[in-house]
């Protein structure tokens, strides 16, 4: 098994910026993937980026230029920066693990976080 602690959700007016970072412990592979989806409400959740441990990434078209994420391999954690927030940006943010060096989903492989609120308001 893999525990998932996310933290950073908050609420943040337009424009703003905010970091989640979620710290991955348990059985872990040496090599790995981490990253975040979101799902608000009434929608689908969806992939906002993902990286593996050797450091190759993905992000959903609408983030890129806008987020980052890294990690720490050290600390078997993912960061996710995000700039430039949108109020459709709203939803609740949930990290994912998988011991597979892909981003590419392995429902038998995978493991989610609790989720962490992010609202973008006014």
């Amino acid at each position: 098994q893999v525990q998932l602690v996310e933290s950073g959700g908050d609420l943040v007016q337009p424009v703003g910026s905010l970091r989640l970072s979620c710290a991955a412990s348990g059985r872990i592979f040496i090599i790995y993937a981490m990253g975040w989806y979101r799902q608000a409400p009434g929608k689908q959740r969806e992939l906002v980026a993902a990286i593996t441990s050797g450091g190759r990434t993905n992000y959903a078209n609408s983030v890129k230029g806008r987020f980052t994420i890294s990690r720490d391999t050290a600390k078997n954690t993912v960061y996710l920066q995000m700039n430039s927030l949108k109020p459709e940006e709203t939803a609740a943010y949930y990290c994912w693990f998988q011991n597979r060096a892909t981003t590419v989903r392995d429902p038998k492989l995978e493991y989610w976080g609790q989720g962490t609120l992010v609202t973008v308001s006014e």
